[in-house]
């Protein structure tokens, strides 16, 4: 059952389920409430951008895409989340749990490009006000934008298939999702090459565009010290929001990469669950409310769309015909 002419197992196990007894249906109630939170709160950002002529524009565009990819990322693990945690069994094909894998990973990619993105965008704006328009047209933005989602779907497919031909001596993952390196772990071979490889595109991949993000804003800081008042609240409105999500993102990816460095084994069943999951659950939940609630035009697209659904059901009671 286990294993195929090449000694690899055609099915891992999530072990970590197992510790967590009668509480599995109160964390279904709970992941269930998260999971349709995310794709509503999403789902409107991305409904609104995308049918008002008046948000066709980089910044709203670039958040429509974040939106995007949150749904992308959220439907590849919690869906089958959700059946684990009621399921007596725990098992997932091998190229489904690669599949996973490699979604899972892209969406980290993408969030950090994504992000980076919009810190250029900001930068633009503020430091080249009267070239703007030129600097970032639309086919300027969608361009950066298949940049953004091409480049980290080609590194990590080199990565994964790296890891997919990689023999593996064992099946057990203990963990809530397929990890990249907890299926390296399970090799029968070294692995020094990809251990270090990862680690450089890890590297490459978050701080690189930490330290540009980071410097943009010092220079918009270092220029809102010589400006006005006025100008000084408007780039911080703006650039605000930016601020606490690409941060929040990189947090939260930063604890799942430190998890990555222990023995998983060694670790309180809860830690590792939080540390696993939270770039899963807080930044698309945050990303949206972030954004929904500070920038009034999306918020004034989003909730005149709720008025109109909320009064159409009123009047079709009232004038059936």
């Amino acid at each position: 059952m286990w294993t195929n002419s090449s000694m690899n197992p055609l099915y891992f196990e999530f072990t970590l389920f197992s510790d967590l007894g009668p509480l599995r249906y109160v964390f279904f109630c709970v992941c269930v409430c998260i999971y349709a939170t995310i794709v509503c709160v999403n789902a409107a950002i991305v409904l609104s951008v995308s049918s008002h002529r008046s948000l066709h524009r980089p910044m709203y565009v670039f958040i429509c895409s974040l939106s995007l990819n949150s749904l992308y990322g959220s439907a590849a693990f919690f869906p089958r989340f959700l059946c684990d945690l009621v399921s007596d069994a725990h098992f997932i094909s091998r190229p489904s749990c690669f599949l996973q894998m490699y979604v899972i990973h892209s969406y980290k990619g993408q969030e950090v490009t994504i992000l980076t993105v919009m810190a250029y965008d900001r930068f633009v704006a503020i430091f080249h006000p009267l070239h703007y328009q030129s600097k970032m047209s639309m086919s300027v933005v969608g361009s950066l934008l298949v940049l953004a989602v091409l480049y980290p779907v080609a590194v990590f497919g080199f990565f994964f298939y790296s890891s997919s031909r990689l023999p593996l001596c064992g099946h057990e993952l203990r963990r809530l999702f397929c990890n990249n390196w907890s299926i390296v772990q399970l090799s029968c071979v070294e692995t020094v090459t990809i251990n270090k490889s990862s680690q450089f595109f890890i590297v490459m991949s978050i701080f690189v565009p930490l330290f540009f993000v980071l410097y943009t804003y010092l220079r918009v800081l270092l220029l809102c010290r010589r400006s006005s008042s006025e100008f000084r609240r408007k780039a911080l409105h703006t650039c605000l929001p930016h601020i606490v999500t690409f941060l929040n993102f990189c947090v939260t990816v930063f604890c799942e990469v430190l998890l990555s460095l222990y023995r998983v084994d060694q670790v309180n069943v809860f830690v590792v669950a939080v540390l696993s999951l939270e770039f899963l659950l807080f930044p698309p939940i945050t990303n949206p409310l972030v954004y929904g609630l500070s920038l009034p035009q999306i918020r004034a697209v989003a909730f005149r769309r709720v008025r109109i659904h909320a009064r159409v059901p009123a009047k079709n009671l009232t004038n059936p015909h």
